[in-house]
């Protein structure tokens, strides 16, 4: 019976003492991810842009290119031009994908779209980050949606060509850019017509 007190006693107390341990270092840690996870935010908005810097310069052309403006719960990256855009989220097939959108001043072309964060099939799914999907984006409209079509079949001003083996990833990216498009050009169309 002792054993057993005694095996439960030192269980307890380890787990204390590593979770303590991890509660230790996830503050310490913390301020260090959000840094990180800023700097890379900024460089996706740049590179959606078109913007050139190196990455010595992210912060500094960062400041000269971009302004921030939040409209209610949501924060969007101006040029001096007067294109904007907007990080974007949800959920893919298998885990979050996150990104960021630049517009043209009409609020509807796409200027330019990166991926920050993805978890899809290594070599299928997670083809959305290549250069030559995201530039099929380019110049292309949510007008009304944006679809990802089966290769071979995009045509139209809102269409691009998508993945054979990658259909879900495809769509769940589709419907991610749509829904986030619909919240965000509406949210900046009415600040804009407030004269926010």
């Amino acid at each position: 019976m002792k054993e057993k007190i005694a095996m439960i006693v030192f269980v307890l107390v380890l787990g204390t003492v590593l979770t303590a341990a991890l509660v230790s270092v996830e503050a310490f840690t913390a301020p260090y991810v959000a840094q990180n996870k800023l700097h890379k935010l900024r460089v996706g908005i740049l590179k959606a842009f078109a913007i050139e810097f190196t990455a010595e310069t992210v912060d500094d052309v960062y400041a000269k290119s971009i302004v921030e403006k939040t409209v209610g719960d949501k924060t969007f990256f101006f040029t001096p031009g007067g294109e904007v855009a907007y990080e974007f989220s949800g959920s893919g097939l298998w885990g979050p994908i996150r990104g960021a959108v630049a517009l043209e001043r009409d609020i509807q072309t796409i200027k330019g779209l990166i991926i920050l964060h993805q978890e899809e099939t290594p070599g299928l799914g997670s083809r959305i980050t290549e250069a030559g999907f995201l530039d099929q984006f380019k110049k292309k409209k949510f007008a009304p949606e944006m679809k990802v079509q089966s290769p071979g079949k995009a045509s139209g001003d809102s269409e691009v060509e998508g993945f054979t083996g990658a259909t879900l990833s495809c769509k769940a990216f589709e419907r991610i850019l749509n829904s986030e498009s619909t919240k965000y050009i509406k949210a900046i169309k009415e600040s804009a017509g407030n004269g926010k």
